[in-house]
C-alpha cells in the first residue's frame, strides 16, 4: 500500500566538506523516500540533492562540514543543504542571462534545480545559508486489472 506520512518526518545529517558527501547524500534521500514509501520522485530528488551538495562543496571554503536536511511532508518532500557561505547562489531563482556553454562541464546544476523542482530558493542561517528545493508527491500509476495472456 502506498502511504504518505500524515505528519512531517525529517532527517538531518552532517556531511564532510568533500566530494564523498555527494553519494552519501543521494543514498540518504533514496532511503528516506523509500522507507516511508513516499510518493515523491526519488530519482529527481537524488539528482537535485547531488547538485546542491556538489555546489556546497565546490563553492564554499573547505574544512567546515555541510548539513543535509530532508523533510517528508504529506504533499511532497523538501531538501535543504546548509553551508557556511552566506552569499546566495547565483541564478537559482532567476534565469541566467545566457544559456550554459555546451562545451563546459559546469553551469547546469542550478538550471536543473530550477527546472525540475516544484519550487526552490535559499535563506540565510546563523552559520551561512540553506539552499533548498521541493518536490510534490507523484500519484502512483494505476495497474491494469487485466494481464495479457502469455504467447503459446
Amino acid at each position: 500500500m502506498h502511504e504518505r506520512p500524515s505528519a512531517p518526518a525529517s532527517w538531518r545529517i552532517t556531511l564532510p566538506h568533500s566530494t564523498a558527501a555527494v553519494p552519501v547524500a543521494r543514498a540518504l534521500v533514496r532511503t528516506a523516500l523509500a522507507e516511508l514509501e513516499h510518493g515523491a520522485d526519488s530519482d529527481t530528488a537524488e539528482l537535485l540533492t547531488a547538485e546542491l551538495v556538489a555546489n556546497a562543496v565546490e563553492h564554499t571554503a573547505g574544512g567546515t562540514p555541510i548539513e543535509l536536511v530532508v523533510e517528508l511532508l504529506p504533499t511532497g518532500c523538501k531538501v535543504e543543504v546548509h553551508d557556511p557561505d552566506p552569499a546566495p547562489p547565483g541564478n537559482l531563482t532567476h534565469p541566467a542571462d545566457r544559456a550554459p556553454d555546451p562545451w563546459q562541464e559546469h553551469g547546469r546544476g542550478l538550471l536543473l534545480i530550477r527546472t525540475l523542482s516544484a519550487s526552490c530558493g535559499h535563506r540565510p542561517t546563523e552559520s551561512g545559508k540553506a539552499v533548498w528545493f521541493r518536490l510534490p508527491v507523484v500519484p502512483r500509476q494505476r495497474q491494469p486489472h487485466w494481464r495479457p495472456r502469455p504467447a503459446t
